[in-house]
């Protein structure tokens, strides 16, 4: 087949990426922008004070960014304004977000202060919104979810509100400065909803401390006041009773062991105050405990008085001569088992079913409709048919009549069992999660260390209590406690249960370390370098939680069917119920069809109540969300994180996969493999000059010629950390950089650079060039005063399981395109070496997103594989951007699906898994809406003239609580998914 390629640029890098031991693994998406902290520390208590209180974001378009020295600048002229706490830049657009305090700078200020250090700037918006998630209970199905979505979004100051059925959670972004969270929560409560707050914006780093020796309200104002402030220090919440604080606190600045010191020195006299750490209970295992021991009690309750109805009405009467006292008369026709049966029953229908009826009423005050109703509806009917039954046996010597008091009883009795299965089964799709979240251990052992680094003593604290910078010792056999980078010793640490990747990985001083991990054989020393919420683990955690939140566009079916789905059933029932009762008065079927004491009135009734407890909207509401919770938990237990429901359905329509070349199909760690001299400069001083160039650029081809240079200079015994300094260095996007090194210019990149510069390439140059490209290296030609100097050949080996993922993705119908910076013969290399016939060659990064666009208007539907911030344009363009973890944090945060363990396989592993979560979906439906569609007109009668069945209403009831049940159930069955890739090799 033909290549493809596009006439562009090379593939330097323009752009910059923060240190990788400051910037946290994972973080929210925010639009490709390097988060740059510039204020905390050194502000005085009033801004630290301030923060919580009053933070606004204003954005603004920067002109004129180039490279990474301009974001530096940019970053020093801010440092120096009071009142800015963070400056987020993009290199690629030159769009900012500069977070501050109103209270002491403006954005005016702001402005003028970027325009001061000479570029221009325009102000785009500015917002002020703070996110809330509150645990959401009552909701029962997705007219629920639905009410209370509407509810929220009535708030004055609520922006914007997602709520998600399965979870039980809303995620609500609002203005702080129109409505807070208390009058939220009051709003939801208003629309017969409860709402706990589960967290909130400030919630960053949280720790709750439990206080001794405090005795009176002065000491804990005391204490709240010297904590409030502290530097670092963001909200402090008391509770007085219980003597217990929590604490929000900036990781940066300070930590719980510093927060426990602060209070214990604080003390009137010596050793009164003590602070310890208190662990709470997480707050959704303790409401999952409570909700399914709700129903499990309300069950057992209902089964007390239900299975004696049952009893007396079904089975005892069949009996004879043992339920024959059943039919004794009290008074007129009231016989004994009628008021057995109802003085059983009404402790079910109205203090057991309660629930039901608050339900309906809630839903009915708010004009919607939902299982509650139905449920009230059917149960109602039955009971007060049966106790005018009742009253009219009471009053009338000859009326004979049947009381239904074992259909309301056991009606709610089956309901609240299938609840009780329903909350145990939908506590199992969050498994995945859980395990995530317990893999962190419970103690560390920290070291302490001398100004030479000796190790002065060990101490066993709680893994909470760990702070950055910290030294942590991790023997054999142990977790790692904390995220960091190895300082001492060397191992192998097993991350299978982060990234997937089942063999142990060598750690040595330098390399990192994930908290949660297991520790093989050696014992290292670890410097903590992430905390809190920003651990990989708990940036996992959140992003996996703010996935299952986010409503998939498969959904809106159900979404669309639930709005008219209640009224559409009382509606059917009614006319069941219309047309048995006038088709037995007019005498359409013959009376042997009725049964025994019963008469027309009452056959026509428990059709009609029939056909209003056998539909349930319930299993519709769960068909998706649960899914998808299960789908994204299993994800992340094997290193693929998705970001959202919206990006796994996409995903299983992908028809096109793009790869990035360099970090993607290739290790991403080139080496310079040949180094040639075209001039007189001797090899030291062409090294020198090429280095100084590159130091400044990120790009992984750049950073192979400096460590190169750095080797050579080792190995002829000059110091390898001496750099030159350049002067009016420039990056020229997709071609190279220059800068002036002492008195001479220097060029360092590929042929477009050269031909822009008007530097001529000579033959042995070419030549030179054309046998790298052919043995799929890319050439780094340096160019000094205006003439060429040498080049450096570099390569990047391909991935040992690219070709394997490329030949997979064509056995499920899936066309694999590479697209590159570098140059067409080394582009045509690595594509002939992996199997890829498509390539686009010498693309810059924008250039790579208009040839997704382009394929996108071919009515292609694309994924883009990629690793760097070249890529976060194209991940963005493209239906589904998938993110190689090991890549920048741009390219994460750009990404719809995060790759956490680099490995080409997992591309495959979230196709495959997506396509196996719709059809999932799909079967969901299936079950839902077979329950309705199929149920409904058996419950209504129509096979009853033919075969003479009929579905009782109590039993009607169990199918109804059977169908939710069944697709929790057919969701969990995700949880055996296996990778494609590992199946085929075993």
């Amino acid at each position: 087949m033909s290549s493809i390629r596009e006439n562009g640029g090379g593939a330097e890098l323009s752009g910059r990426v923060d240190d990788d031991l400051k910037a946290p693994l994972l973080r929210p998406a925010s639009g490709g922008a390097v988060a740059i902290t510039v204020a905390a520390a050194g502000q005085n208590s009033k801004a630290a004070a301030a923060v919580d209180k009053k933070v606004r974001t204003a954005k603004f378009k920067i002109g004129d960014i180039k490279c990474t020295s301009c974001t530096g600048s940019i970053e020093s002229v801010l440092k120096e304004l009071d009142g800015v706490q963070t400056v987020a830049i993009s290199v690629l657009d030159g769009h900012a977000a500069v977070t501050y305090v109103p209270e002491l700078t403006t954005v005016e200020k702001i402005k003028e202060t970027i325009e001061d250090a000479g570029f221009p700037v325009e102000h785009l918006s500015e917002q002020d919104i703070a996110v809330c998630r509150l645990k959401i209970k009552g909701m029962m199905c997705t007219s629920c979810a639905e009410s209370v979505e509407r509810a929220l979004l009535m708030i004055d100051g609520v922006k914007k509100a997602v709520v998600g059925l399965a979870l039980e959670e809303a995620k609500v972004h609002f203005d702080p400065n129109i409505i807070d969270i208390a009058g939220i929560i009051e709003s939801i409560e208003d629309s017969g909803f409860g709402a706990v707050l589960v967290s909130s914006g400030a919630d960053v780093n949280k720790v709750h401390l439990k206080l001794e020796g405090v005795e009176s309200l002065e000491d804990c104002k005391q204490i709240q006041t010297l904590l409030e402030s502290a530097q670092g220090v963001n909200h402090v919440e008391m509770d007085l009773d219980e003597h217990k604080v929590t604490i929000n606190y900036d990781s940066a600045i300070t930590g719980p062991r510093s927060l426990i010191q602060l209070i214990e020195e604080a003390s009137p006299s010596p050793n009164m105050y003590h602070a310890t750490l208190y662990v709470s209970p997480r707050q959704r295992e303790s409401d999952q405990l409570q909700e399914t021991q709700m129903y499990r009690n309300q069950f057992l309750w209902s089964c007390i008085f239900s299975v004696p109805v049952f009893l007396f009405s079904m089975a005892l009467p069949m009996l004879h001569p043992y339920g024959n006292w059943l039919s004794y008369k009290l008074y007129h026709n009231l016989s004994v088992g009628m008021l057995l049966r109802w003085i059983l029953c009404t402790p079910v229908q109205f203090i057991v079913g309660r629930r039901f009826y608050v339900g309906a009423y809630h839903a009915l005050r708010r004009k919607s409709a939902n299982m509650d109703v139905l449920v009230a509806l059917g149960t109602n009917t039955a009971y007060f048919y049966s106790v005018y039954v009742i009253i009219k046996a009471t009053t009338a010597e000859n009326f004979e009549g049947q009381d239904f008091f074992e259909t309301s009883a056991m009606l709610i009795s089956f309901i609240l069992l299938g609840k009780y299965l329903e909350v145990v089964a939908k506590g199992k799709t969050s498994d995945a999660l859980a395990k995530l979240t317990e893999l962190a251990p419970e103690t560390a052992c920290l070291l302490t260390l001398d100004t030479d680094g000796s190790v002065i003593s060990e101490e066993e604290i709680s893994s909470q209590l760990i702070q950055r910078n910290d030294i942590i010792k991790i023997v054999p056999g142990a977790k790692v406690a904390v995220d960091g980078v190895v300082v001492d010793g060397q191992s192998h640490v097993n991350e299978s249960m982060i990234t997937g990747e089942a063999r142990p990985v060598a750690k040595r001083p330098g390399d990192k370390v994930i908290g949660g991990t297991v520790n093989e054989n050696g014992c290292i020393h670890v410097k903590a370098t992430h905390v809190g919420s920003e651990a990989a683990l708990s940036q996992i955690v959140q992003l996996v939680e703010a996935a299952q939140l986010a409503r998939a566009p498969v959904q809106q079916l159900a979404d669309r069917i639930s709005r008219y789905f209640v009224p559409t059933v009382v509606v059917v029932a009614f006319i069941t119920w219309l047309v048995w009762f006038i088709a037995g008065e007019v005498g359409l079927y013959p009376r042997n069809w009725i049964p025994k004491a019963m008469d027309k009135f009452e056959l026509a009734l428990q059709f009609g109540i029939s056909v209003l407890v056998i539909a349930c909207p319930c299993a519709l509401g769960l068909a998706t969300p649960t899914a998808v919770m299960v789908a994204t938990g299993k994800g992340a237990s094997q290193g693929v994180l998705i970001k959202g429901g919206d990006a796994l359905e996409k995903a299983h329509k992908v028809k096109t996969v793009v790869f990035d070349k360099t970090g993607t199909l290739t290790v991403g760690k080139p080496q310079v493999v040949s180094a040639v001299l075209f001039s007189n400069f001797s090899m030291e001083e062409f090294c020198d000059l090429a280095t100084a160039a590159e130091a400044n650029s990120e790009h992984p081809i750049a950073k192979a010629v400096v460590d190169h240079a750095k080797r050579f200079r080792h190995k002829i015994g000059s110091n390898p950390d001496h750099i030159p300094e350049v002067k009016d260095f420039e990056v020229h996007t997709g071609a190279g950089v220059t800068g002036k090194v002492g008195e001479r210019m220097v060029h360092v990149g590929n042929r477009r650079l050269m031909r822009t510069a008007k530097i001529t390439l000579g033959p042995e140059v070419e030549k030179y060039i054309f046998e790298n490209e052919e043995l799929a290296r890319t050439c780094v030609l340096v160019a000094i005063d205006g003439k060429m100097a040498g080049a450096f050949a570099v390569t990047d080996p391909v991935k040992p399981e690219a070709q394997r993922v490329i030949s997979f993705l064509g056995s499920m119908g899936i066309t694999s395109i590479m697209v590159t910076g570098d140059n067409r013969a080394t582009a045509a290399a690595i594509a002939r070496d992996v199997g890829i016939d498509y390539f686009f060659a010498e693309t810059t990064p924008v250039g790579k997103a208009d040839k997704i666009k382009d394929l996108q208007g071919k009515g292609e539907i694309v994924a883009m594989v990629g690793d760097g911030i070249n890529d976060s344009p194209a991940l963005v363009a493209a239906d589904v951007g998938m993110a190689i973890g090991a890549g920048t944090n741009v390219a994460i945060e750009a990404a719809d699906i995060v790759l956490i363990k680099s490995n080409l396989e997992d591309v495959v592993t979230a196709i495959d898994l997506s396509r196996k979560t719709i059809a999932r979906i799909r079967m969901n439906y299936v079950w839902a809406l077979g329950y309705n569609v199929l149920g409904m007109p058996i419950a209504a009668g129509i096979l009853y003239p033919f075969t003479g069945i009929r579905l009782p209403p109590w039993l009607a009831g169990a199918c109804m609580a059977a169908s939710s049940l069944s697709v929790v159930c057919s969701s969990l069955l995700l949880q055996s998914y296996k990778k494609p890739l590992h199946v085929r090799e075993g």
